[in-house]
């Protein structure tokens, strides 16, 4: 693998902890251990369901400086991760072409800084496995999709890195995106500021649009690789995300219905 110091997206600057970053070590590591990933997922099932039936008798942790302390620390990391992710996908786009970006690694391959944050790309479906923490110690909802989403996306990234999977870079740069807005916003909530119902309507249209479009580059991948052409990926990678993203496509839409059209609607009779 050739990994230069010199990032293809012509970055303004590439900070001393991105250019030391071995990429070689980590490949290494997640070859020889993503499996633990499936470890991780049952440690996270077996907590989370018994700390809920604990807590069902117990009043709630407000947890509130935490929370903020949290999901400010993860607005950050993804602010940051979109802006140092991004170029190199308008890099590639904008010298390869589109099929090019569904289907190469070379977010992997050139420069440091783009290998450098899909390391922590992954790495972050660990720790955002805490996400759910705080909803069982503050005694909130926990629905499906939840903790479905959380487990699926961090399988599915310790599997696919092994792949180096061109569309990978699709998902990275959206995730980062949509998670910029999506823990800003919990971090305003969590300091108590009043924001209006639109943001967060917004917020999951981001996620809708975000599923959709990584649908629509799984299916550009498989109608490449399908040609004979070139394209990083397999059949049975194809398979296991476009079921992944359709899963969550439908499991979104379903959230939106109950969460503002539905309960708009029952607003709405009961002022009749």
């Amino acid at each position: 693998m050739d990994v230069s110091n010199k990032d293809p997206a012509n970055l303004t600057y590439i900070f001393e902890f991105e250019k030391k970053f071995q990429v070689e070590k980590f490949d290494d590591y997640m070859r020889r251990n993503w499996k633990d990933c499936f470890i991780y997922s049952a440690v996270y099932l077996v907590f989370i369901f018994s700390a809920r039936y604990v807590m069902a008798s117990k009043e709630k942790f407000e947890l509130r400086p935490l929370l903020v302390a949290w999901s400010g620390t993860l607005a950050v990391f993804s602010i940051l991760g979109a802006i140092r992710t991004l170029p190199e996908l308008i890099w590639a786009l904008s010298h390869h072409g589109f099929e090019y970006s569904c289907c190469s690694g070379s977010y992997l391959d050139h420069g440091k800084v783009s290998a450098f944050w899909t390391m922590l790309f992954v790495l972050s479906k660990v720790v955002e496995l805490g996400d759910t923490v705080f909803i069982v110690l503050r005694k909130q909802p926990l629905i499906f999709l939840h903790w479905y989403h959380h487990i699926t996306v961090l399988i599915y990234v310790w599997y696919s890195y092994i792949d180096k999977i061109g569309t990978g870079r699709y998902y990275e740069v959206m995730n980062f995106t949509v998670h910029s807005f999506m823990y800003t916003y919990y971090t305003l909530r969590a300091l108590k500021f009043r924001l209006p119902k639109w943001i967060s309507m917004f917020i999951t249209c981001l996620q809708l649009c975000q599923m959709m479009f990584g649908i629509f580059v799984i299916l550009v991948s498989y109608s490449v690789l399908s040609a004979g052409r070139d394209c990083v990926t397999s059949f049975t990678n194809i398979k296991y995300s476009l079921t992944m993203y359709s899963t969550y496509l439908l499991l979104f839409m379903n959230f939106f219905y109950t969460s503002y059209i539905a309960k708009k609607s029952t607003v709405h009779e009961k002022r009749q």
